[in-house]
């Protein structure tokens, strides 16, 4: 019966000292933090630009 428990026990602490699913898991949060702060990026960048175009073709209708 002790001989079971430790080997369970050995077995159980072998599975949560191992880390080879962590660097996955890592990347991916990281991926998917840059993706978010693309999204967010883009969508400023969008309207910075439109406001722009929409500037200089009031400027251009101004001077024709």
């Amino acid at each position: 019966m002790n001989t079971m428990l430790l080997m369970i026990n050995m077995k159980l602490h072998d599975f949560m000292s191992r880390d080879e699913g962590q660097d996955l898991v890592e990347y991916a949060l990281v991926v998917a933090l840059i993706a978010f702060g693309a999204v967010a990026g883009m969508k400023t960048l969008a309207t910075a630009l439109n406001n722009e175009f929409l500037s200089i073709s009031s400027t251009l209708a101004a001077t024709v």
